[in-house]
């Protein structure tokens, strides 16, 4: 079996994962402005269209959906003068993540290209029946397909760490606890809440960050110098799927603590959106109100972001 073949199903099923992904990191982040009172006016569609990127105006809009007030009140963003914009990983998802949005556009489209198209060596030609030796086995366009998903990828995954560390920083979190412990009083002292997870969190997007190196610029020469330049487009392939695994991961500690933050910040009633989501999350994960065991939850919710629809439109 022709290489090019393996490296292909394995971008088909990266590829997907990406898409439920992004989906889930949309969620994830408008969970956080609610539960960092940040500001509704960082998603106005004014701004895409003054820079229009298709994927930055995805994400804005979804954002704007899943954020949308039913009724007014003047409570759900803070209005003190260190907050009058919020940090770059919250004000600029739409710009980040659009990112991975527009990149997958083209991916899925090589990815697509590649599976239909015949990859053997030699080819005959189907008028005269010919043999011809080509180069169609060489997996050039998957190796930099999947070598642009995984940075695209690792940098969603390095966004939704810095959210979760700015939920879990009473410094930076406008009013929420210390990681987000809920045990109130003396006792709450007693308590790590998400410390354990945010910790979890870096060094899963640490891990993602590192395999970004392209694996395209590793060609080695091999066969007697007859393969002297190879794709290196299945490990390309792999390294995506390992940075799925680990966004996957990053974005379920990120939706359990900016749900676990909303849930603190109270006043969700006007966002209904934001109730639903939050419902098909507790679906899966009890609210932590005191320190257990998370591991279990974390992989719950991966689970889900990789396989079901809990998270897209």
């Amino acid at each position: 079996m022709n290489g090019t073949s393996t490296m292909t199903g394995m971008a088909v099923l990266a590829v997907e994962r990406a898409d439920r992904i992004l989906d889930a990191e949309v969620c994830a982040t408008a969970l956080t402005v609610h539960a960092l009172k940040g500001k509704f006016l960082h998603f106005h569609p004014a701004i895409g269209e003054a820079k229009p990127f298709p994927g930055q105006i995805h994400v804005a809009r979804r954002l704007t959906e899943l954020l949308q007030v039913e009724a007014h009140n003047g409570d759900l963003e803070s209005q003190a003068r260190e907050a009058l914009q919020d940090p770059y990983s919250v004000r600029c998802s739409p710009q980040i993540v659009g990112v991975l949005y527009d990149a997958l556009t083209w991916i899925r489209q090589w990815v697509e290209t590649e599976a239909n198209s015949a990859n053997d060596n030699p080819i005959f030609d189907p008028e005269t029946g010919q043999p011809l030796m080509s180069g169609n086995f060489y997996g050039g366009h998957m190796a930099f397909a999947m070598d642009a998903l995984k940075a695209a990828l690792a940098s969603v995954a390095d966004m939704s760490d810095r959210q979760v560390a700015l939920l879990v920083d009473p410094l930076l979190s406008r009013g929420l606890p210390a990681d987000l412990v809920r045990v109130e009083g003396e006792d709450s002292v007693f308590h790590h809440g998400f410390k354990a997870m945010s910790i979890a969190s870096s060094a899963l997007a640490a891990e993602a960050l590192k395999l970004t190196m392209p694996a395209a610029s590793f060609s080695r020469s091999t066969e007697s110098n007859n393969q002297d330049k190879v794709s290196m487009g299945t490990i390309a392939a792999r390294d995506a799927e390992r940075i799925c695994t680990l966004t996957e991961r990053v974005l379920a500690i990120h939706l359990l603590a900016a749900t676990q933050g909303c849930e603190i910040r109270g006043n969700l009633d006007v966002r209904p959106q934001l109730i639903d989501l939050i419902g098909r999350i507790r679906s899966l994960s009890e609210a932590m109100m005191e320190d257990r065991e998370m591991d279990r939850d974390i992989e719950c919710i991966a689970r889900a972001i990789a396989g079901e629809d809990l998270f897209g439109r």
